[in-house]
């Protein structure tokens, strides 16, 4: 591999960890009072612990930036718009989750948004399968993850109607 096309690697990489993260960041940003207010809702005995969530997260979005890089440089983004847009569209549905539970409490609000953003991650595993089956792969543990968020944020909504009116 020549250095230019190294540096392109890398610089690509950068970009679309930068955008993930930026995606991370809003949904904390949104989170900054989830451990005392995680901590005060009524949760299933198969809830995990708040602990749990920064690390799995973390690594979920490493995936994820590593998964829309593998497309971009199998594809780049004027030949493969609606599967990296799709990718971005997805991202900003994954902080407006945040929002909508930890931001403002509205769990009806981010339990059928959830649904959707279930929808637009499948989505992206099938269409990242497609341009690269390694990229697709990546992003199973992320649709797992979010199957798992989507019956919890529906039990947890449930259980708590003071809360998450």
């Amino acid at each position: 591999m020549n250095t230019n096309r190294l540096a392109t690697n890398v610089k690509s990489l950068g970009a679309w960890l930068l955008v993930t993260f930026i995606a991370a960041a809003l949904g904390a940003w949104a989170s900054r009072d989830a451990p005392a207010f995680y901590a005060a809702l009524v949760k299933p005995d198969w809830a995990p612990p708040a602990g749990v969530f920064g690390p799995v997260w973390t690594v979920l979005y490493l995936m994820m930036a590593i998964a829309a890089w593998l497309v971009w440089k199998v594809r780049g983004f004027s030949t493969a718009p609606r599967t990296l847009t799709l990718y971005l569209v997805q991202l900003a549905a994954n902080a407006l989750w945040s929002w909508l539970f930890f931001g403002w409490h509205l769990g009806a609000a981010a339990f059928y948004e959830v649904l959707v953003l279930w929808l637009l991650v499948l989505a992206t595993v099938v269409t990242f399968w497609r341009a690269r089956r390694l990229a697709g792969a990546l992003m199973l543990p992320y649709l797992a993850w979010v199957s798992f968020a989507t019956a919890l944020t529906f039990a947890v909504w449930q259980r708590n109607p003071q809360l998450l009116g």
